[in-house]
């Protein structure tokens, strides 16, 4: 079974009881019935924290009647909570639909899948929820990206708690002081974020795989900031794991993982004793700021440290005092000059 899955199998019982007679043809249909059936479910993983639960899965579930008939309607079962670490299943509730509905959220696996996402102009959808807060940023990396725009994304949180090998690469970590850490999300159930959306052609897809490759791939929908859900999903790269990284990204290969990781002396990607890399911070810091202040305050008190409580905010009042008012190297004060 790959890693990046869980396969659940659960048994269903629908008993459907009525208060008006007579019941329509499709409910007695559905009255009373016993079946089957297995879920594959992306498996992301949510850590423990004081002050988020444990973030649901929200994944319609698809029964067919046993007896296929010619008229058959699809009832559709909305798992309010399936837990990852509990892997259990609360109550599901009905919801009657006449097509299958897509789950919130799902992983994206090889190039296939984000080819799914595009629409018919051949465009894909990426959300920036960091460096890509910043439109410069963002086009120094896809410079031909159009639509650039705010957006929201709910269930989700800002955490600084993996090593980015590009800053020892461009001579901007801090290892003496572990200020190594690149920015990810993770799922936490009540958190929101105000992060950008663009759009990129299909042929930049592998180089975005690529670039990103330490991340877990999510097919997300966001939201307009007045809560419309987007007409199709878009791209996020969240919380990935070392073990998956190493088995799945590096096909277990030593050697791929030492040309990524190994030459510069890491041996673990994702941690939470590490702190963000000073020169990051403060470019991330300045692109939420240029995006307005609704932006700039929900970046510094939904963006936290690797323990899970201290914001950014407290970071920047705190330990990590003077990071503003410190410059990029020369050679990077347009990369990282937010």
């Amino acid at each position: 079974m790959p890693l990046n899955q869980i396969s659940i199998k659960a048994l269903v019982e629908i008993k459907i009881y009525f208060l008006y007679r007579p019941p329509s043809p499709i409910i007695q249909h559905f009255s009373h019935m016993t079946t089957s059936l297995n879920l594959s479910l992306p498996f992301i993983h949510p850590l423990p924290s004081r002050a988020c639960r444990l973030w649901p899965i929200h994944s319609p579930i698809t029964v067919l009647p046993l007896n296929t008939v010619k008229n058959s309607a699809l009832c559709s079962f909305n798992l309010s909570s399936i837990y990852c670490q509990q892997r259990t299943l609360q109550k599901p509730t009905l919801i009657m639909s006449s097509a299958i509905s897509q789950p919130e959220v799902t992983e994206l696996s090889d190039d296939s899948d984000f080819h799914k996402l595009l629409c018919p102009s051949g465009l894909i959808s990426i959300c920036g929820f960091g460096s890509l807060l910043s439109e410069r940023s963002a086009r120094s990396t896809f410079p031909d990206l159009v639509n650039f725009r705010v957006a929201r994304l709910n269930g989700f949180r800002r955490v600084f708690a993996h090593v980015a090998p590009i800053f020892f690469e461009r001579g901007i970590a801090k290892p003496e002081t572990k200020e190594i850490s690149s920015l990810s999300v993770e799922p936490c159930e009540g958190e929101v974020l105000i992060i950008t959306v663009f759009e990129i052609d299909k042929s930049e897809i592998p180089a975005f795989m690529e670039r990103e490759l330490e991340f877990r791939f999510l097919a997300v929908v966001p939201e307009t900031l007045d809560g419309k859900p987007f007409d199709s999903p878009a791209v996020l790269c969240a919380r990935y794991s070392d073990e998956e990284f190493f088995q799945i990204r590096c096909k277990g290969s030593k050697e791929i993982y030492f040309q990524h990781y190994g030459r510069y002396n890491i041996d673990k990607i994702w941690r939470d004793d590490i702190l963000p890399c000073r020169t990051y911070l403060r470019h991330c810091v300045l692109a939420a700021k240029n995006l307005g202040s609704a932006a700039y305050d929900n970046f510094l008190d939904h963006t936290f440290l690797g323990d899970r409580k201290t914001t950014i905010r407290e970071h920047l009042a705190t330990a990590g005092a003077g990071i503003m008012e410190e410059e990029p190297p020369e050679s990077l004060k347009t990369r990282y000059g937010g």
